[in-house]
């Protein structure tokens, strides 16, 4: 008998094939939409951790101070690194100055991320040379035109080639490779290190980068509780040195890794939890359209009702007959949402339009809300067409 009900429900909605597609169609863009969030939100969280990955949970970042409220200008330079190891509690200090120029080799010529470092930058960063070697004190106290390039540099300007020794341009000055990192794969707090070069951030500061350049201090803590100490030490040694009043704000910022990765992962799943909001009204919407569909389906068949009641029908076949065609259509909709949406995520990722990572969370649980759509809002239109009064049904015209 059930399987009879079953049966009937299909041949129902394969009779107009126009009206169930439109029904599903909510359903299967709610489905997809809610896997496409989760995988939004997963990448974003990826993001954030391999974004700072190389930061220990120990670092002070320091930057510029500009804008309004603040001090026009920021004094912070690379070298303020130096005076920052006689901080209380600071273990280690590496300056760096970043920004954008263009490199070329021979007829290749593309834009790379430029970052002027100190001897102390490699090591507090966790990067590896592969090969020839790292920046020294020595190219920083000699303003030396050498250059440590990242994986892609290498692979982009010279192919397979050995680019140790090699003379390449960067912004106009021609610079020698002297060392290669290690692909890394990730960043450096705002630094895509295999898409950089690296240069003595006295060179860059003078000639390269200049005043263009984006200035950033990164400091450890001998231990993590003692941040707060290190901090207000880093904040007095540097208002000191920039020779600011007493009634004039910083002209820099200090960040406490450890609060800024957790500020962005909250920031991240705070947006997945919008998006998903916004895919959950998007089903309910789509159960509203299947509910106004079902009332139709009940009221075009009224006569087919007082007629299944009139030879023996009960009213618990028909109530389930008409939810069963509403689970059907949300159960079918949910399946196509989750093909579409999974679908969607390796296509968009490969076109990089956007970070996302595919998760398990999005497809059950965008299939198992499609289903509860299902049984909620097709319950009601077949609740009433079982309770039909059989002659009254088969008055119907």
């Amino acid at each position: 008998m059930i399987w009879e009900i079953v049966k009937m429900s299909f041949e129902s909605l394969l009779a107009k094939k126009t009206r169930t597609f439109l029904s599903m169609l909510g359903i299967i863009i709610g489905v997809a939409t809610v896997i496409a969030v989760f995988a939004v939100g997963k990448g974003a969280q990826e993001s954030v951790s391999a974004q700072f990955q190389n930061l220990s949970a120990n670092s002070i970042l320091i930057m510029p101070n500009r804008g309004r409220g603040f001090t026009s200008s920021s004094k912070l330079t690379t070298a303020d690194a130096q005076l920052l190891l006689s901080a209380d509690h600071i273990a280690s200090a590496a300056g760096a100055i970043q920004g954008n120029s263009s490199v070329s080799y021979g007829s290749i010529d593309k834009s790379y991320g430029i970052v002027g470092v100190d001897q102390n930058f490699l090591s507090l960063s966790n990067l590896t040379v592969t090969s020839g070697r790292a920046i020294t004190s020595e190219d920083v106290s000699g303003k030396t035109e050498v250059a440590v390039i990242g994986s892609t540099v290498a692979g982009d300007l010279f192919a397979s080639a050995n680019p140790l020794g090699e003379m390449i341009t960067i912004g106009g000055k021609k610079v020698e490779v002297v060392g290669i990192l290690k692909k890394l794969g990730s960043r450096v707090g705002m630094i895509s290190i295999d898409e950089a070069v690296l240069i003595p951030s006295s060179t860059a500061e003078k000639s390269i980068l200049g005043s263009r350049g984006q200035v950033m201090i990164t400091t450890t803590v001998d231990n993590v509780n003692n941040s707060g100490a290190a901090t207000s030490s880093i904040t007095t040694i540097l208002r000191t040195e920039h020779k600011l009043k007493s009634g004039q704000e910083d002209d820099f910022r200090i960040l406490d890794a450890g609060s800024l990765v957790a500020s962005a992962q909250e920031s991240a799943k705070t947006l997945s939890a919008l998006l998903t909001a916004i895919a959950a009204i998007t089903l309910l919407v789509s159960g509203i359209g299947i509910m106004n569909v079902m009332f139709v389906t009940v009221a075009e068949r009224t006569k087919e009702i007082g007629i299944a009641k009139a030879i023996g029908g009960k009213q618990s076949d028909i109530l389930l007959q008409f939810l069963l065609e509403s689970i059907i259509l949300s159960m079918v909709g949910g399946v196509i949402g989750m093909i579409i949406g999974q679908a969607a995520i390796p296509i968009i990722s490969y076109f990089k339009f956007m970070t996302m990572a595919s998760s398990w969370t999005g497809p059950i649980l965008g299939f198992s809300f499609s289903v509860l759509v299902g049984i909620f809002f097709g319950f009601y239109p077949a609740f009433k067409a079982s309770r039909l009064d059989p002659v009254d049904a088969l008055r119907s015209e």
